[in-house]
C-alpha cells in the first residue's frame, strides 16, 4: 500500500489565529500581567482627565458668556444712570437760574421736506 504524500500545512489566517485565542491567550497575560495592569490604568487615567477637560472648558465657555451678558447688562444701567444723573442736575441749574425751561415729556418730531 502507497502512503499519499502529506499536504504541507498551511499557516491559518491570522484572523482565525486571533479568534482560536493564539496570538493573545490567557498565558500572555499571566506571563505579562504587570505591564497589562499598567497600560489599563494610564488608558483609565487619559480618558478621565480627557472628560474632566473637556467639562471644564464647557463651564469656561459658559461662564464667558454669562460675563458678556452681564457686562452689557453693567453698561445699559450705566449708561441709563449718567443719562438721568446729567438732566437732573442740568434741570436744577435752569431752575436755580429762573429760566422757566422744562424737559418735554416727547421728543422733537424731524421734519422732512
Amino acid at each position: 500500500m502507497a502512503r499519499k504524500p502529506a499536504k504541507p500545512q498551511s499557516r491559518p489566517s491570522i484572523l482565525k489565529s486571533i479568534f482560536m485565542g493564539q496570538v493573545i491567550s490567557s498565558d500572555f497575560f499571566a506571563r505579562h500581567w504587570l505591564p497589562v495592569v499598567i497600560c489599563t490604568m494610564v488608558v483609565l487615567i487619559y480618558i478621565t482627565t480627557k472628560y474632566t477637560c473637556q467639562t471644564n472648558m464647557e463651564k469656561i465657555a459658559a461662564l464667558e458668556k454669562r460675563l458678556e451678558v452681564v457686562t452689557n447688562e453693567k453698561d445699559r444701567e450705566r449708561s441709563r444712570f449718567m443719562g438721568r444723573i446729567r438732566e437732573t442736575s442740568m434741570q436744577h441749574l435752569v431752575d436755580s437760574l429762573g429760566l422757566n425751561l422744562h424737559v418735554q415729556p416727547q421728543p422733537p418730531y424731524k421734519i422732512k421736506k
